[in-house]
C-alpha cells in the first residue's frame, strides 16, 4: 500500500507541475462575426457557440460563423446591452442606463425561443454593468448607485424574479464612485462567495461570502480619483487568489497601479508589475488549468498574457477588444467594437 501511495503521489505532482509550466507563445485570432455594433458582453456555450449582447438592441448566438440575431426594444426605445449570463436552458441580457430591463431568453439547444422581461428599473441614475450566475437557481447583477450604495439585485429561482438589495444592507459607497460597463467582468463568483468592483472616485472590492446576504468592502491600492480611473475587471481563481485590473482610460499606456492580486480572498491587495507590462484593460481572467499562474488580459490596446501569476507580461498581439471569456486552457472567444472573434492560445 505504501508504495502505490507514493507512486500516486508522485503522478500527481508531476502532473501539477506540468500544468503550472504551461505558457502561451501566441495567440491566433479567428473573427467569426463582423458586424456595426459595439459588444462588450460574451459569454460561451462551447468551443463553436457564443451569446452575445450589443447596443442598438442587438443579442445573438454565433454558432460557428451562423449568427442568430434578435432586435429587443422597450417601448419604442432600442436598448444597449453589456451584461449577459448564460445558462443551460436560457441566457439573461441587462441593459444599460434608464431604464435597466433585464431579459429572460429561453434556449433549446440550438436556438433561442421567447424573450421574457423579468426585471426593470427607472431612475435617473439607474446604470446596470454586469451580471453572473452562482449555479442554476441563484444569480446576481450589479450597476452604479442610485442611492448610496451599488445597486444589486439577486434571484434564487433561476432569474424568472429578481429584487434589488436595500442599502441598509449593503456598504455605503463613497461621492463618485460607481463601476464600469466594460466588459460584463465587474462581478466574480466562486461557490458561494462573490466579489464586485468598483472605480471612479474610490477603487474599491465588495465582497459577500454567502451570496449576497452579508456584505464587506476593501480598499485596494488601484489607480482612483478620476471619473475613468480604478477597477475594470476581477478574476478569482480560487476562493483566496483573485485579480483586479483596470487603470486610466483616458492614459491607457500608463502602467502603474494598474494591476493588483490578492491571496486572502481579497482582503488586502498588492500591485503587480508596477510601471511594468500593460496598462489599461478592460477584462482579465485566470487561464484555466495553469493553477492560477496563467493571466490573459485585453482592452482596447492589445492582448496581453503572464505565465507567472502577473509578475511578466508579453504582448501576444495589439489587435484591441472589449470582453474576454475562456471555453478551455487554449481557446477563448473575444469581443470589441464591430467584432467577435475566436482566439487559439498556442
Amino acid at each position: 500500500m505504501r508504495y502505490f501511495t507514493t507512486f500516486l503521489l508522485t503522478i500527481i505532482l508531476v502532473s501539477c507541475t506540468s500544468i503550472s509550466k504551461k505558457e502561451f507563445k501566441s495567440v491566433t485570432i479567428e473573427p467569426i462575426f463582423e458586424d456595426s455594433l459595439s459588444i462588450r458582453a460574451i459569454a460561451p456555450i462551447d468551443n463553436n457557440k457564443v451569446w452575445f449582447a450589443a447596443n442598438n438592441g442587438i443579442v445573438g448566438i454565433i454558432d460557428e460563423t451562423t449568427p442568430k440575431l434578435a432586435t429587443i426594444k422597450y417601448e419604442d426605445s432600442l436598448l444597449n446591452f453589456r451584461a449577459i449570463a448564460a445558462r443551460k436552458n436560457a441566457a439573461f441580457v441587462l441593459s444599460i442606463a434608464n431604464p435597466a430591463v433585464l431579459y429572460k431568453i429561453g434556449y433549446n439547444g440550438t436556438e433561442a425561443t421567447n424573450i421574457e422581461e423579468v426585471y426593470s428599473e427607472k431612475g435617473e441614475k439607474v446604470f446596470y454593468d454586469a451580471i453572473a450566475f452562482f449555479n442554476n437557481k441563484e444569480g446576481i447583477a450589479m450597476g452604479d448607485p442610485t442611492e448610496d450604495c451599488l445597486s444589486i439585485i439577486i434571484t434564487k429561482d433561476g432569474g424568472s424574479s429578481w429584487n434589488k438589495i436595500p442599502c441598509d444592507e449593503l456598504p455605503k459607497t463613497e461621492n463618485g464612485e460607481a463601476a464600469f460597463a466594460a466588459s460584463n467582468s465587474n462581478i466574480a463568483i466562486v461557490k458561494d462567495k462573490v466579489w464586485i468592483v468598483s472605480g471612479g472616485k474610490k477603487a474599491r472590492v465588495f465582497h459577500s461570502a454567502d451570496k449576497g446576504e452579508t456584505w464587506e468592502v476593501y480598499n485596494t491600492p488601484i489607480i482612483q480619483g478620476k471619473t475613468m480611473t480604478g477597477i475594470y475587471t476581477v478574476d478569482f481563481f480560487d476562493e483566496n487568489i483573485g485579480v483586479i485590473f483596470g487603470g486610466d482610460w483616458e492614459q491607457k499606456d500608463f502602467n502603474e497601479g494598474n494591476k493588483a492580486i490578492t491571496y486572502d480572498g481579497g482582503k488586502t491587495w498588492k500591485l503587480l508589475s508596477n510601471g511594468k507590462g500593460p496598462g489599461y484593460r478592460s477584462s482579465v481572467r485566470f487561464v484555466p488549468n495553469t493553477n492560477g499562474n496563467g493571466i490573459v488580459a485585453l482592452g482596447s490596446p492589445g492582448i496581453s498574457y503572464s505565465a507567472d501569476q502577473g509578475k511578466t507580461w508579453k504582448e501576444l498581439s495589439n489587435e484591441g477588444f472589449y470582453a474576454l471569456e475562456f471555453v478551455n486552457d487554449s481557446v477563448a472567444f473575444a469581443s470589441g467594437r464591430n467584432k467577435i472573434a475566436k482566439l487559439s492560445f498556442k
